[in-house]
């Protein structure tokens, strides 16, 4: 369930009251000269509409014919109107969320502890970066923040819009809360990470109400050539004044704006800005919150993907399977050494391990006074201390090889035999030791999701190459990766490794993405184009990336990519449809206006329109339909399936650019017979 469907559960009237009566009043609102400033081929329309308004009122001074100039104005407004309406429309499928999410953030109050843990109740509006707070089970909790005292369940349904509970816990990767999440179970102390106005809850009000949206690179760069090419046009409008006096017609300025209005790119002039908003809407339906459009339109524009193997090419949860030992070693040592390493392990290889030696008939015990050394990505070890001075490690094969060798030990013979075999097999070796003494290798084994290699197939055919990190040995990964269907793929990935291959693929040129949850994934993150942090990960990862994924699935960074692919796709197509258009209407309204003066454009005028007049309002007419046409298409997004930058632009040019030079002449004509048939 996705945050749209948990928050878009309003009545049908009422939606269709928010998009009539609200709908029209956003729309007015956007003929305020800031909001027109931001479009400038919008403004050159409504400059026009109101050339067109004060001819039609000097024409009613006169007491000459007012019909052909208060029809164009009326159309123009209209055409303004429909523009203004698609911004709204894909800015109201927003703002229908935030009025619960206010609900929820105005509920919320705060047990602020003092430096002498005494507690304050106080609104969550007055807690600070820094300050701790105190929740207790069955409270929401007030801010964003980490979790440092605790563990407990966590309903996060009025962030992602699942109702099943999570669990949050100190000290892990999973220690990041949410505002407005409620603590189902125990007690917690929570460090405030974020000031009023800067937590998730806050972000995604603002961003569903469009207050924080801004133009993207490639937006404003469209927005540049579609001011140009309105220039361009404004001066070849302004042009045919002396060349039509020359040759002894005099066209009336209403006629000349008319033209002007169809030859400028409107169509994408006033769909560009709801194309831009309806994609960020589609990722927070995908529960992904960007933290700006460009978030977006990056991921869309992605070269190459570093993909975390677990949880994101395999299920996540690698299970013991196999208890193998070597070097002489008795597979009952191996296995009550493994659960004695495993016992106070929390991670789920580490319960899966506890499991299997307990189901194999473990007596083995910890004395009172062993210290558990939890894991290291550094030392890539994990194990126990015991109360007699014995150490016990698991971890890496080469890192367990590496802590044997330097006390004094030897590996036995057959223990490389015994790690390449498992990592064949496509499961995850985990090597044991006791001191000096290997004992032998521990199975881990991992599950590819079920159509993960198509959707690699897919991204390949868009052109991105896809990476799979991992930790695992460089046979183990090899099997995986050539299973999964990856391009190409890391072994034994540390944090500073990953950020060297990011580091990397950029200096080629390339955008990067990758996802992280853990503090040591905060500087990749960083460093990427796009980086993916998952909501139940720590705060520093959270605040790196500028994406965050409430559901918290790894594998949601290719939806991610495949959301910014059709981002990208649905302003191109788009804007080939509307200067597709521009072109079909120059060569089917120009003649027309100009055949009866100069009888030589008679032979262009293919379409036979009644008159000049005519010929105008069925372009102009046209012109205005085809906005809120399209608006469909801008909400939605043009379908798409993967396939190459030069099939999509054969396609785009197809479709999109053959439709739109074709599809005015037959509408116009139509107009055309409709309008004279009135005349």
């Amino acid at each position: 369930m996705s945050l749209s469907s948990h928050t878009s559960q309003a009545p049908q009237h009422d939606t269709m009251r928010l998009h009539g009566r609200e709908l029209m009043v956003e729309s007015l609102r956007r003929f305020s000269p800031r909001a027109l400033a931001r479009n400038p081929v919008m403004a050159v329309v409504v400059v026009g509409t109101l050339v067109c308004a004060l001819y039609t009122g000097l024409a009613l001074v006169r007491g000459t014919s007012v019909w052909f100039s208060l029809s164009v104005t009326l159309i123009l407004w209209a055409t303004v109107l429909f523009a203004n309406g698609a911004e709204a429309l894909a800015e109201s499928r927003g703002k229908a969320h935030a009025g619960s999410l206010r609900a929820t953030k105005g509920q919320l109050k705060a047990r602020r502890l003092d430096k002498g843990g005494r507690e304050y109740l106080v609104p969550a509006d007055d807690l600070r970066r820094g300050d701790q707070v105190r929740v207790r089970a069955g409270e929401l909790i007030p801010a964003d923040g980490e979790i440092i005292e605790g563990a407990g369940s966590i309903n996060e349904s009025a962030v992602t819009g699942e109702s099943a509970p999570v669990l949050r816990e100190a000290g892990t990767d999973s220690s990041g809360v949410n505002a407005g999440t409620k603590l189902l179970s125990d007690e917690l102390v929570i460090e405030v990470s974020a000031d009023p106005g800067e937590s998730l809850l806050d972000r995604m009000i603002a961003l569903v109400e469009g207050a924080s949206r801004q133009k993207t690179p490639s937006e404003l760069a469209l927005s540049v050539l579609l001011s140009t090419l309105t220039l361009m046009f404004l001066i070849v409008v302004v042009t045919l004044v002396p060349m039509a006096e020359f040759i002894g017609v005099t066209p009336s300025p209403v006629m000349l704006v008319a033209l002007l209005v169809c030859l400028i790119p409107t169509t994408i002039g006033g769909l560009l800005p709801a194309i831009g908003i309806a994609g960020m809407e589609r990722a927070m339906r995908a529960n992904l919150i960007a933290k700006s459009g460009k978030a977006v339109e990056i991921a869309g524009s992605i070269d190459t993907l570093l993909l975390d193997k677990t949880g994101t090419i395999t299920l996540g949860d690698r299970k013991a399977t196999e208890f193998s030992p070597c070097g002489g070693v008795a597979v009952a040592h191996l296995r009550d050494v493994a659960y004695q390493c495993s016992v106070d392990d929390p991670t789920p290889e580490g319960r899966s391990i506890v499991s299997l030696a307990r189901d194999q008939g473990t007596q083995a015990t910890l004395s009172t006074g062993a210290d558990f050394l939890p894991f290291s990505a550094s030392t890539r070890l994990s194990g126990v201390d015991l109360a007699d001075g014995i150490r016990l490690r698991k971890g890496a094969p080469n890192a367990i090889a590496a802590f044997v060798e330097d006390n004094g030990g030897r590996l036995p013979d057959d223990y490389m035999r015994l790690v390449e075999r498992i990592s064949r097999d496509g499961a995850t070796p985990l090597a044991v030791a006791e001191e000096d003494r290997l004992l032998g290798v521990i199975a881990l084994s991992d599950v590819i999701k079920a159509g993960i290699a198509e959707r690699f197939v897919q991204l390949r055919e868009m052109g991105v190459k896809t990476v799979m990190v991992t930790g695992d040995n460089p046979l183990t990964a090899a099997t995986i990766a050539a299973e999964a269907g990856v391009d190409d793929y890391i072994a034994e990935a540390t944090p500073e490794r990953k950020l060297e291959v990011i580091r990397e693929e950029q200096a080629k040129g390339r955008l990067v993405a990758m996802m992280g949850d853990g503090t040591n994934d905060a500087p990749a993150l960083a460093q990427a184009d796009l980086g993916l942090a998952m909501n139940s990960g720590t705060q520093a990862a959270r605040e790196a990336g500028n994406m965050v994924d409430l559901d918290s699935d790894p594998g949601k960074l290719l939806a991610a990519v495949e959301i910014g692919k059709q981002l990208l796709i649905t302003r191109g197509a788009l804007t080939t449809f509307s200067l597709a258009n521009d072109v079909a209407k120059y060569f089917a309204i120009l003649p027309a206006i100009f055949a009866a003066s100069i009888p030589a454009l008679g032979a262009l005028d293919i379409l036979g329109l009644h008159s000049p007049e005519s010929a105008v309002l069925a372009a102009v007419v046209f012109n205005a339909l085809v906005i809120p046409a399209l608006i469909p298409f801008a909400l939605r997004g043009v379908r798409f399936k993967a396939s190459s930058a030069t099939q999509l632009l054969r396609r785009n040019l197809l479709i999109y650019g053959l439709g739109g030079v074709l599809l005015p002449f037959p509408a116009i004509k139509l107009l055309d017979l409709i309008i004279a048939a009135f005349l």
